[in-house]
């Protein structure tokens, strides 16, 4: 996926946008309707010294974040978070926004945003990704 993608066509207005970032780049991105912290409470990929130049751009760090504990349940829930927003009486007119964010935004972030993109579109809802930081260097911690 590039820094924009979506999962429809590129003109079809978005039902979900996600956007991947790192805190040690910049604030979280402002006016989200959900924002996961995944800093403190599931392992980084970061500390394996095979993973720490990948990004969620490859498989093996997807599947390191995809299979620590805890991540799949809060996929779940943020993905029946978003379909309670969708369920608002002002749902047809406004966007959910979502925010993962992990230190770096190359690692956790990525990983789960892409899953919940997948999971959003697989229920038929236009997704768009935004990997704010994912390009940027490994920060040196």
């Amino acid at each position: 996926m590039s820094d924009t993608a979506t999962t429809e066509t590129e003109t079809a207005t978005p039902d979900v946008v996600i956007t991947s970032f790192g805190y040690l780049h910049d604030a979280p991105p402002a006016d989200q309707d959900l924002t996961l912290d995944l800093r403190r409470h599931f392992r980084d990929p970061h500390v394996s010294p095979a993973l720490r130049y990948l990004t969620a751009l490859d498989e093996e760090v997807r599947e390191a974040v995809r299979n620590t504990p805890g991540i799949q349940q809060l996929v779940t829930a943020t993905v029946a978070a978003v379909q309670a927003f969708r369920s608002g009486p002002s749902a047809e007119r406004h966007q959910v926004k979502v925010a993962s964010g992990c230190a770096g935004g190359r690692h956790r972030a990525g990983s789960v945003a892409r899953e919940l993109c997948e999971a959003l579109a697989a229920l038929g809802l236009v997704v768009e990704l935004v990997d704010r930081d994912l390009h940027r260097d490994v920060v040196d911690r």
